[in-house]
């Protein structure tokens, strides 16, 4: 059976939420924790609306933090399933912060996760192709499909130098 197909703008999705004290440390700086929480849940948001199953993080690309985030701003999270590929997906996130008073607003930060969709046995599951809508979704698919390779480069080279007696 053809595996089904969905398309990139289906799995866009926004979260966005102000930060309060006790998202932050005693100088009104925001933990890097709570962003990260924020990204995962958007990447799961997103890769959720494409496999239509359970998903689960598998990995998450660096993540750099561009600008610091205070008490008070407005924390604006996207995300988008790049790429599909059997059973995982990369999923893009962008964090944008924004001083509400001010109007402000700064890029954060921006990383890649890998996500694996799960069946009801919790077992990684096959997922719908990726339709490339536009051809910023086709410069994503294709630096996705880069990072991949290099993931899985890194992946055997590591197993290689664990496993070395």
């Amino acid at each position: 059976m053809p595996r089904s197909k969905r398309n990139v703008s289906d799995s866009k999705a926004v979260l966005a939420r102000v930060m309060m004290p006790q998202d932050a440390n005693m100088s009104g700086n925001v933990f890097g924790g709570t962003i990260l929480k924020m990204v995962d849940e958007i990447s799961f948001v997103s890769a959720t609306r494409h496999a239509k199953t359970n998903v689960v993080t598998a990995s998450l690309d660096k993540m750099d933090f561009h600008s610091p985030v205070h008490i008070g701003d407005l924390v604006t999270v996207y995300s988008i399933v790049n790429a599909a590929w059997h059973s995982s997906m990369e999923v893009g996130v962008k964090v944008m912060a924004e001083n509400v008073r001010t109007g402000e607003v700064r890029h954060t930060g921006s990383s890649y996760l890998t996500v694996v969709a799960l069946d009801g046995n919790g077992k990684p599951t096959e997922v719908p192709e990726l339709i490339l809508e536009t051809d910023e979704d086709a410069r994503r698919n294709r630096e996705a499909n880069e990072r991949r390779k290099r993931r899985l480069e890194d992946a055997t080279s590591e197993d290689a130098r664990r496993w070395k007696p």
